[in-house]
């Protein structure tokens, strides 16, 4: 952003600090309005024709400006991806320990990837890890919607699932 000197348009139009337009002034009789008011002169529309100036105090601008940014960062979602690795032959107690996991991860907020690794020959069995996936996303269904069904990648085979909207 441009300020005072470092303004090289030579013409300018011009609006004052309670948002009137003063006109186009050339950038020198921009330059003084600002100074006899005690504040700056910022381009805020370069691109215009001619540029848009605005005499405003710049220090006070900015720190509004850092404001509004902290605002938006603190006011701001972080949606993190949990995984959750089955295999095609998981046993009951595991599956179930895995499903307290996936569910807890949902209902703090955060997205749950399900992904099956398959080793040596149990590719050929795709169907197997299919049901496995499936089964847990039925045990998640009432905490959690499916954002991606099970699709494969190389030898794994995953989908994701998000949490429920409050609203819903």
């Amino acid at each position: 952003m441009y300020v005072n000197e470092g303004i090289r348009a030579r013409e300018l139009r011009v609006i004052d600090h309670n948002g009137d337009q003063l006109g186009v002034k050339t950038r020198n009789e921009a330059l003084e309005i600002a100074e006899r008011a005690n504040l700056d002169l910022v381009l805020v529309a370069p691109q215009a024709k001619p540029p848009v100036a605005r005499i405003m105090d710049h220090g006070k601008f900015k720190f509004e400006q850092q404001k509004k940014d902290r605002e938006v960062r603190k006011n701001q979602k972080v949606i993190v991806m949990k995984e959750v690795r089955l295999s095609p032959s998981i046993d009951e107690h595991d599956f179930q320990t895995k499903l307290r996991n996936g569910i807890k991860f949902l209902e703090k907020g955060d997205k749950v990837k399900a992904s099956i690794r398959f080793k040596g020959r149990a590719i050929t069995h795709k169907e197997i890890g299919q049901r496995v996936l499936d089964r847990f996303a039925a045990a998640c269904a009432e905490v959690s919607t499916v954002e991606s069904k099970p699709k494969m990648e190389g030898r794994s085979m995953f989908l994701v699932l998000q949490p429920k909207n409050e609203k819903e």
